[in-house]
């Protein structure tokens, strides 16, 4: 994906005062605000750097006086500054802890490997995109037939047994969308809540319904049930994405993105897992709280 389209995938989500903040932060207070996230909507390219900027980093997370501006920032500018700030710090990290039970951690040595995941602009935005997209989650009731008999069932797309039931009633057309929301479900649990994911997500019913619904063969269903967690979720998570670009009557540039994090999910994973441990929830933090147990 070259850079006017990933400018312009940022530029589709900010709002007017992101755009405001963005200038006041990095230019300055001249001219008006309007005048000024006018002109940065207009010039989308240069909105990956800004928001890479320490100083907008120090606006949005950092304490002082500048806390008030940071309450003008969207939720999808706060998850792109987040974003910027892990690939800032990976450049200068030899490992990153990773979790090897709750509250415990041990050190990878896989930083450049992160680092090259988020060298991608493309995959940067891909991330801010996938934080944004579950500032609210979707729910609600479908139809199913049950026994030759119209039943209503609910779903929450956090819910991936439940979103995963879907595919059987939805229309073709809209599968390769379920197929997509399966894997970034799965990518958020295992990224942003990986604890409560371990602890509470998949029972054993549901890992072998998901696997099912994921064609996994009868010999990977037998190792993938007996293997950690986690490593189920990246199966999946990875399986689903594959399946969604599979599906996709057409692969644009953004659905090509959605491949390549296929192949890369652990890394995916990895960098959500600093990103939840250094920006969303670290002591003091003021932005997010992290699920009950």
């Amino acid at each position: 994906m070259d850079a006017g389209l990933v400018g312009s995938g940022y530029a589709d989500h900010l709002t007017d005062a992101d755009l405001g903040l963005l200038a006041s932060v990095t230019q300055g207070a001249g001219g008006s605000g309007a005048a000024r996230a006018a002109w940065l909507r207009g010039r989308p390219e240069h909105l990956p750097g800004l928001i890479g900027d320490t100083r907008v980093f120090r606006a949005v997370f950092g304490p002082g006086e500048e806390d008030a501006r940071a309450t003008l920032a969207s939720p999808f500018l706060i998850f792109a500054v987040a974003v910027h700030r892990a690939a800032s710090e990976l450049e200068s990290m030899d490992h990153v802890p990773e979790r090897s039970g709750p509250r415990k951690r041990v050190p990878l040595f896989d930083a450049p490997d992160l680092r090259d995941f988020l060298d991608s602009p493309a995959r940067r935005l891909f991330l801010a995109e996938l934080l944004g997209s579950f500032t609210r989650a979707a729910g609600g009731q479908y139809r199913a037939m049950v026994r030759g008999r119209p039943r209503a069932r609910r779903f929450s797309e956090l819910d991936l047994a439940r979103l995963a039931a879907t595919l059987d009633t939805v229309p073709e057309t809209d599968r390769p969308g379920v197929y997509r929301r399966l894997g970034d479900v799965a990518l958020l649990l295992t990224g942003v809540f990986p604890d409560y994911a371990v602890a509470h997500a998949l029972g054993p019913v549901s890992a072998a319904r998901l696997l099912r619904a994921a064609q996994a063969t009868p010999r990977q269903h037998e190792q993938l049930t007996a293997a950690p967690a986690i490593d189920l979720f990246e199966y999946l998570g990875a399986r689903w994405y594959r399946v969604a670009w599979s599906l996709a009557p057409a692969r644009t540039a953004r659905l090509a993105v959605v491949a390549e994090v296929a192949d890369r999910f652990r890394q995916a994973r990895r960098v959500l897992n600093h990103i939840a441990d250094r920006c969303l929830f670290p002591a003091g933090n003021p932005w997010f709280a992290p699920p009950a147990a």
